[in-house]
């Protein structure tokens, strides 16, 4: 790296985060952050509790729950997360939090208002949406306001908020759908039920919570060289015609004939793999939307190749990245799934108190989410100190330690058992969080960094979350076993380790090159 580099990169950081001390002001930025990260868990798990009276007064089966919990969000979550990903990169990241904040608890909100299978799955598609906005914005603020080397622990203070708010959300949930049905035995005002008031209760603060983000500082970024001339929503919109058909096929037109092609072939695979899986399955909602995931996704990564090659081959063009992202995103996908069944687990299988189970299990998720998250943060930086792949071990730690307490955790008849394997199985799997999040964000340029955290994202989404908990209700549905269906997720451990070796031998020279590599693409 030469001199006028460093001088570059350091330019790129508010002087917070070059000095060795950290502000008090940052600190400040990052608990707000977690508050924020802690509505966005609550917003999103809160369905998990509530699905054993959603399946019942909905008529669902558990694939439907699945794709509830999983793809009807997930999709949209990611998607958006990478038009809104690059917005983060060029606009203010404050107040583009602040608008996605007060999207995605609207639309929360509206979730309580749902009387059909339809209208709930729109509003999980909208609090996706607006949630897509949280951590493109939270990473890149977090990385201008915190030096490299405390990064992965800032981050992983940062991912705390996941399993807070996870856990809060169980204990939320469950409190306010029973004193609700409890107090309106028929349905209380407008006919609401109590999973419907549960909803509205934990939509409407995130409302008033926004006004509290619009106070933060946005930090200076001095201009960076690749960035377009044009407005930074401009070129969100241009961005988000990307991944949307049938604006995918005029952009796949101007690169060209072979281009061209090239989308359609790969459209007309997403559409075929998933006219099978809807004839095995009999799920068309799950299908559609993965088909559209990954077709939008390989549009936008084609289309980025063109417009920002330096990006793309930083991201898209290194193996290490890559194997990063999905390694881990395979251990998300065993935490999604076991966060969103293991309640209605235990109170279908188990024959548990909602009550209970929401008390034990939501603090179970919040404290060893919350212990796993910051040790492995802080354990993944030591690492990192002594060896280029240090990262890399955490995250291997992350996808094998809970295969052990899942398999005793979901075999056992016993509740206290299942309680502590459930409490293990977290704790080890939040390890890997901070420290593939921050190994992704090390292997790009500054300027890069929303974009970067949005295709991480797109790996714990579309591969984890938008899989998981699908993946166990339909083997839950296919077997006859909501047991089966759980232990099934073991069976990713393999190909997320042979993902993360190779990332692990790849990553010391892919970060030694980073701009080398960015200068040869552009």
């Amino acid at each position: 790296m030469t001199e006028t580099t460093d001088a570059a990169v350091q330019a790129d950081l508010p002087a917070a985060a070059v000095e060795d001390k950290i502000p008090a002001y940052s600190w400040y930025v990052l608990f707000t952050l977690v508050v924020v990260y802690i509505l966005n868990f609550i917003d999103r798990q809160i369905l998990s509790i509530l699905a054993v009276d959603i399946k019942r007064d909905l008529g669902l089966t558990d694939g439907q729950l699945g794709f509830l919990g999983g793809a009807a969000f997930a999709v949209f979550y990611a998607l958006f997360g990478v038009p809104l990903g690059r917005l983060a990169d060029r606009w203010n990241r404050v107040r583009l939090l602040t608008i996605g904040l007060a999207l995605w608890s609207a639309m929360t909100a509206a979730s309580g208002l749902a009387r059909n299978y339809l209208t709930l799955s729109l509003a999980r598609m909208g609090v996706g949406v607006g949630e897509a906005t949280a951590s493109p914005t939270a990473y890149s603020l977090i990385s201008d306001y915190f030096p490299a080397k405390k990064r992965a622990t800032a981050l992983a203070i940062y991912s705390s908020g996941l399993y807070l708010g996870g856990g809060v959300s169980l204990l939320i949930g469950a409190k306010i759908s029973q004193v609700w049905d409890a107090a309106y035995p028929g349905g209380g005002i407008g006919g609401l039920v109590g999973w419907q008031a549960a909803f509205l209760a934990v939509g409407i603060p995130g409302i008033l919570m926004a006004l509290w983000v619009a106070t933060l500082r946005e930090p200076e970024r001095a201009p960076q060289e690749g960035q377009s001339d044009r407005h930074p929503l401009r070129d969100f919109f241009v961005d988000l015609s990307m991944l949307l058909p049938p604006f995918t096929l005029v952009h796949a037109a101007r690169r060209g004939a072979k281009a061209l092609v090239a989308n359609i072939a790969f459209a007309a695979a997403m559409v075929a793999a998933a006219i099978v899986m809807i004839g095995i399955t009999g799920n068309t909602p799950q299908w559609s939307a993965m088909a559209f995931g990954y077709y939008a996704v390989f549009s936008w990564a084609a289309t980025l190749k063109q417009h920002d090659p330096a990006t793309f081959r930083l991201i898209w063009g290194t193996p290490a990245f890559i194997c990063t992202a999905l390694g881990y995103g395979l251990v998300s996908l065993g935490a999604y799934a076991l966060a969103f069944w293991a309640p209605p687990y235990a109170e279908i299988v188990l024959k548990l108190p909602k009550e209970e189970l929401a008390f034990v299990l939501g603090a179970n998720g919040a404290v060893s989410g919350f212990l796993g998250v910051i040790m492995g943060g802080r354990l993944s930086d030591a690492l990192r100190q002594r060896n280029p792949s240090g990262r890399i071990l955490m995250i291997m730690f992350g996808i094998l330690a809970p295969i052990v307490p899942i398999w005793v955790g979901f075999t056992t008849d016993s509740g206290t058992v299942f309680y502590v394997m459930n409490f293990l199985a977290g704790l080890f799997a939040a390890a890997a969080l901070g420290a593939a999040a921050a190994t992704t964000q090390d292997l790009v340029l500054p300027r890069m960094r929303g974009t970067a955290t949005a295709s991480f994202f797109l790996a714990t989404t579309l591969v984890g979350l938008a899989v998981g908990p699908y993946m166990v209700g339909q083997i839950s549905d296919l077997t006859g076993s909501m047991r089966i269906g759980v232990l099934s997720l073991i069976a990713v451990a393999p190909i997320s380790l042979a993902l993360l070796i190779w990332a692990y031998r790849a990553l010391p020279e892919a970060e030694a090159t980073i701009e080398e590599r960015a200068r040869a693409a552009g």
